[in-house]
């Protein structure tokens, strides 16, 4: 099935997508534009995950978008209300009637000749495949992959007599009541997932590897919640986001700069709050803040259930999975009615489809990222990837603004192509990802680089990154913008450039 042609394409209707619809309709009024979505509903992350206690690891001052408040008072929120937030948002910008339902695409292909980019979408309802042409195609398919989560390959598995769960693919009401529960991992998910299992299940351990720093964080922003009542909700909810933005980056440097006493604040609030007899072995990480991403708890609810002894951390390492539990290579053995094993991601872009210019396949893995957001010599492309060290949806928000820059300058000179090019030969071997995170690690080889110099460095900066993405000058020379009708002035810039 062929679509009628559009000006813009938008993969993906979670988080990222719904906030590009409603960008390119503040700013992009006069364009046609589409959104494909896999799934029947829209919301990406925050209608795929359905474990007991999903919530954002983001506060919601700065996860939520910069154009429409988050009236809540909860810093953290749940998973739904999140999803809430993203339907509420799509219905007021009137982006739903824009959204193509259970299309998963396969393949998106460049071609020079007709500056336009055609989309292979698989109807998984039907088996078949329908086609769409766009002049532009914004992609924000999220970092990971939907099918299935991470699961490393444990010795014995396979005769376990109880349930084995990854936190992504959670069961419909799924019953745990009086059931031991042992949960593998120690990031975000399994820090959730503990204090909320804890309500029905007879005990719940989260064995680590090793640890990974927690931070205790407040439930609700209550200096907002008094600003409510002398203040409208917009100017309240900017001066939440302002203060949280600064915040979060002072956090960041300083973990970077003087990790030492960032550490040790941090484990501080640890012991205090688990009391005076804690094992603070299973709390203090060997590596520095922020070299791994960090976990927040809000009003420290995980330490909160191990010191009622409703929960507790194992560290150790796996031997086998034996039929009623997990024996550890110490000697011990867990007892566990069932086994969440919530040991991470996939890492995944584009939603695992396929890029091709001009016939020749895209090699990611070996394309520079232009300010985070556009591939090396891929015309008319952007992506959506938001921040490790922020709020996700800080970078989603500037990154769409820029892309509205982008468009609205094609169309003032006439350009029907746009391409980031490296002239200078900037690329490094490092990808565009400042983590050392073992789900970074596993997916190095299908990453996209960072280069020596901006543009092509992540900076994961949001005050830099605003800047120059909302400011700076489009025509800075690694922009070429090409056309039947580009003015003549575009061409000399960038020639000029070449021949420098």
């Amino acid at each position: 099935m062929n679509h009628n042609h559009l000006d813009v394409l938008i993969i993906g209707a979670g988080l990222s997508g719904i906030g590009a619809a409603c960008h390119l309709k503040n700013k992009c009024p006069t364009l046609r534009y589409g959104i494909l979505e896999r799934r029947e509903r829209l919301g990406g992350t925050w209608d795929l995950f359905r474990y007991p206690g999903i919530r954002s690891d983001s506060d919601m001052f700065t996860l939520g978008y910069n154009f429409r408040p988050w009236t809540d008072t909860k810093m953290l929120a749940g998973g739904e209300s999140i999803r809430t937030y993203i339907e509420d948002t799509a219905q007021e910008y009137g982006v739903k009637k824009h959204i193509h339902f259970g299309l998963k695409v396969v393949s998106e292909e460049w071609d020079s000749g007709t500056s336009s980019w055609t989309v292979t979408a698989l109807n998984e309802s039907t088996g078949k495949e329908e086609l769409f042409t766009a002049s532009f195609v914004f992609n924000c398919t999220g970092y990971y992959k939907y099918d299935a989560g991470y699961t490393p390959e444990i010795n014995g598995l396979e005769h376990y007599k109880g349930d084995v769960i990854h936190p992504q693919h959670w069961p419909e009401n799924y019953d745990y009541s009086g059931k031991r529960v042992v949960i593998i991992g120690s990031g975000a998910t399994a820090v959730t997932l503990v204090p909320a299992m804890t309500d029905k299940a007879a005990h719940v351990i989260m064995l680590q590897r090793s640890p990974t720093y927690v931070a205790t964080v407040p439930e609700e922003d209550l200096i907002s919640k008094n600003l409510r009542h002398f203040l409208p909700e917009i100017a309240v909810y900017h001066a939440a986001r302002v203060r949280n933005i600064l915040l979060q980056r002072a956090v960041y440097q300083l973990s970077l700069s003087k990790p030492k006493a960032i550490r040790r604040l941090l484990l501080t609030g640890v012991r205090k709050q688990l009391g005076p007899n804690a094992d603070m072995r299973h709390f203090e990480p060997s590596y520095n803040p922020w070299e791994e991403r960090m976990c927040a708890a809000p009003k420290g609810d995980l330490f909160k259930v191990i010191r009622e002894g409703k929960a507790s951390v194992v560290t150790d390492h796996i031997d086998k999975i034996t039929e009623s539990g997990i024996q550890l290579k110490s000697g011990e053995h867990l007892e566990a009615d069932v086994i969440i094993t919530a040991t991470g991601l996939n890492l995944q872009l584009f939603g695992g489809a396929t890029l091709h210019v001009d016939g020749r396949e895209v090699s990611v893995a070996n394309s520079l990222l232009y300010k985070g957001l556009m591939l090396e010599n891929v015309p008319n492309m952007a992506l959506v990837f938001g921040y490790t060290n922020a709020s996700w949806t800080l970078k989603a928000d500037i990154a769409c603004e820029f892309v509205c820059r982008v468009i609205n300058h094609m169309q003032n000179i006439g350009a029907t192509q746009v391409t980031p090019i490296d002239a200078e030969g900037c690329g490094t071997n490092l990808n565009f990802l400042n983590l050392r995170s073992n789900y970074v690690k596993r997916a190095n080889d299908n990453l996209p680089r960072q280069g020596s110099k901006a543009p092509w460095q992540n900076l994961d900066d949001y005050l830099k990154d605003f800047l120059a993405l909302r400011y700076g000058n489009l025509e800075d020379g690694y922009l070429r913008f090409e056309g039947r009708n580009i003015k003549k002035k575009q061409r000399r810039i960038f020639s000029n450039l070449l021949s420098s």
